[in-house]
């Protein structure tokens, strides 16, 4: 069964940094793509990093380019999302989501997209 936990949320000050994982299990993270996504109170949900699987390519969405990086660790099936230079506007309950045999392409509709979807973890900014 796959299974997707996302954990390393928490309240931060601006300018700070934080660190999600997204640990997977029941697949191996190498063999999905990858996506996280956020959604702020009262928005509509906001796909912002992505990693292929063998390609190993990531794009990123302009809100966060030069400051959230994805990566992946196979020996822990885990993927991270480093977030540095945080601002108030990142604040979101933060998802990742898995789908084998996709491109990394920054979905609009990426419900149609990844079967399967953690459970989300909160990130605020706030001085």
């Amino acid at each position: 069964q796959v299974q997707l936990v996302e954990s390393g949320g928490g309240l931060v000050q601006p300018g700070r940094s934080l660190r999600l994982s997204c640990a997977a299990s029941g697949f191996e993270v190498d063999d999905y793509t990858i996506g996280w996504f956020r959604q702020a109170p009262g928005k509509g949900r906001e796909a912002i990093a992505c990693i292929s699987s063998s390609e190993r390519s990531t794009k990123y969405a302009d809100s966060v380019k030069g400051r959230f990086t994805i990566s992946r660790d196979n020996a822990k099936n885990t993927v991270y999302l480093q977030m540095n230079n945080l601002k108030p506007e990142d604040t979101a309950v933060y998802y990742c989501a898995a789908e084998p045999s996709v491109p990394c392409v920054l979905y609009r509709d990426a419900d149609e997209v990844f079967d399967s979807w953690g459970q989300g973890t909160q990130v605020t900014v706030s001085s």
